[in-house]
């Protein structure tokens, strides 16, 4: 076993995953998630990145090795805590309840009480800028509307650890960047840790603290790249040589990644 770190709150250690169908998705992967870290998952099509997250989140098992989240594997942390929250790609909202019915729905499920619940439901989504538009309903909302209100739904029992697989992927660049944007910001205000999963060179490097750089499938870390961008992070940096280089450095490896093929 590897050692780890006294902050490391997710950690990966010699973890393969193989399904049913023969498919090897990761083959010993090991990585580290500290503590208020924002890392990416960047790697091409197909080489594990949701699978890795899916198994922080507990809707997956090890073929081998461990998955450890603050200490615990993700289903027993999963029946415990409230402490892990996922977004998906998708927002995934109940089209005939309203959007604050929409946040408050987790809350109940957990028997928090209904005033206590809109007092959450209101605070996160001030947080997403959204408050204005508790009372409407999805079909009223643009796509990147409707993801925030999924971000604030996942916001609302106050997580340690927020998963997000690609939620920005099917919105066009410039409601992308904005979200990108806001999502650092409710980063800095939510005080928690984010594994974000993407296949784009720009966004991960965009939003990161640390980059875990995946080889093709079967998935393993082929790099990890620390982020030397200040925060607050604005749509200006993309201009700056830094972030130009930090993006050929990044694209550069995971070009590398994805020749790499392990022989089984």
């Amino acid at each position: 076993m590897t050692s780890t770190s006294n902050n490391a709150i997710v950690t990966f250690e010699h973890v393969n995953k193989v399904y049913g169908n023969g498919t090897i998705a990761l083959s010993d992967f090991n990585l580290e998630v500290n503590e208020g870290d924002f890392v990416s998952f960047l790697g091409p099509s197909g080489c594990g990145k949701s699978t890795a997250l899916r198994m922080v989140a507990g809707l997956g098992e090890a073929t081998r090795g461990e998955v450890k989240v603050f200490g615990q594997s993700p289903k027993q942390l999963i029946k415990e805590s409230n402490d892990i929250a996922f977004v998906f790609q998708e927002a995934n909202l109940l089209p005939w309840r309203r959007v604050i019915d929409n946040v408050i729905l987790p809350l109940e499920l957990r028997g928090m009480s209904k005033r206590q619940s809109k007092e959450e439901a209101i605070r996160v989504l001030e947080m997403v800028g959204l408050k204005d538009y508790a009372s409407a309903y999805p079909r009223e909302l643009s796509g990147g509307m409707k993801m925030r209100v999924s971000i604030a739904r996942a916001l609302a029992a106050k997580p340690k650890l927020l998963l997000m697989d690609e939620p920005f992927a099917a919105l066009d660049e410039m409601t992308r960047q904005n979200l990108q944007l806001e999502l650092l910001q409710i980063w800095e205000k939510a005080n928690t840790t984010i594994l974000f999963v993407t296949h784009n060179v720009f966004e991960a490097a965009f939003l990161s603290s640390k980059i875990a750089v995946m080889s093709a499938r079967p998935g393993r870390l082929s790099a990890t790249i620390d982020v030397d961008l200040p925060y607050p992070r604005t749509l200006e940096m993309r201009t700056d040589r830094q972030f130009a280089n930090l993006v050929k450095f990044a694209s550069e490896k995971l070009e590398r990644s994805s020749e790499q093929k392990e022989l089984v």
